[in-house]
């Protein structure tokens, strides 16, 4: 042993510090507030998602089980997919769900590529009226679908597209919210960027196509998510314009399951499980691109 070594003082060893729970910006987080945190999730949890889970466990109840029971029963005893296959016996389900397919695709391709175009031309071009265009687009979503449903149907019959999956898609083929959400993600991106394109020689639709467009896919998700959801979900647009059974998207199909003097809840459970079940898998496939989407034109309106 060396000289140093026998005048050097052993160090003690360093207090091992408990873990500490921090926010984004760092600061501690007390035990309390992170109990009262996880509390206020799980209640959020219970609100949102409580009701689908009981119509789905009321989906799998078979029909000796009473789903009215006092305490409720949650679980089913007896699982079963019986329901699922009274649904396609009872209404042509199948060819509803492909119907409302055809519908909610056409509206995100329409909703993506004309929002698109419309917030590129919105936060990039110099125009005349550029701010009056901004503007008539933010009032009109302040009009509620039920004021000016009759002139949509007007306008549907006098172009000869009433009856037709054509005239459920148009009325909602550009939503006023998407084309204001493309806006602020493109107004969001450096536009040094596209004066590099510019000097690089690009044109406009070169400086769209392959520097901004490809900046903002999460804000395209979040709009194509939004269009296919409310196309999907769109109940009373579809139930004026349609008249023929064989157009019927899955929302009117479904209301058959509802009997005039009496209505099987597992039979109405099972439809609405059979409905819900694609919007879920869209979002967990788009989920990633969706929540960095959020934050893409949340800074600059």
């Amino acid at each position: 042993m060396s000289v140093l070594e026998k005048v050097r003082p052993e160090r003690a060893p360093a207090p091992e510090r408990e873990p500490r729970v921090t926010d984004q910006h760092g600061r501690r987080i007390r035990a309390g507030e992170l109990v009262w945190r996880y509390l206020l999730l799980l209640a959020v949890l219970a609100l949102t998602a409580g009701p689908f889970l009981w119509q789905l466990a009321t989906s799998l109840k078979g029909p000796t089980e009473d789903i009215y029971s006092s305490p409720p029963s949650f679980l089913p005893a007896h699982p079963t997919l019986h329901n699922y296959t009274r649904v396609a016996d009872t209404i042509p389900v199948w060819d509803y769900a492909l119907n409302s397919l055809k519908v909610a695709t056409a509206n995100v391709v329409t909703n993506c590529v004309g929002s698109a175009l419309a917030g590129y031309a919105l936060a990039r071009l110099r125009f005349r009226g550029r701010r009056v265009t901004t503007l008539v687009f933010v009032l009109a979503m302040l009009v509620p679908v039920e004021g000016i449903v009759i002139a949509q149907f007007t306008t549907m019959r006098e172009l000869g597209l009433n009856n037709t999956l054509v005239g459920v898609v148009l009325p909602g083929a550009v939503g006023a919210m998407n084309v204001l959400l493309m806006r602020g993600a493109f107004r969001n991106l450096p536009y040094e960027i596209e004066e590099a394109a510019y000097v690089d020689g690009a044109d406009v639709w070169q400086r769209f196509l392959r520097v901004a467009l490809p900046s903002v896919k999460g804000t395209v998700a979040v709009v194509a998510i939004f269009a296919f959801m409310g196309a999907w979900d769109d109940f009373l647009w579809p139930l004026i314009v349609l008249s023929d059974p064989s157009r019927f998207t899955l929302t009117i199909g479904l209301d058959y399951l509802h009997g005039t003097f009496a209505a099987d809840e597992r039979l109405v459970a099972a439809g609405t499980v059979i409905a819900v079940a694609p919007l879920i898998a869209l979002f967990a496939c788009l989920q990633r691109y969706f929540f960095r989407g959020v934050g893409e034109g949340a800074v600059k309106g």
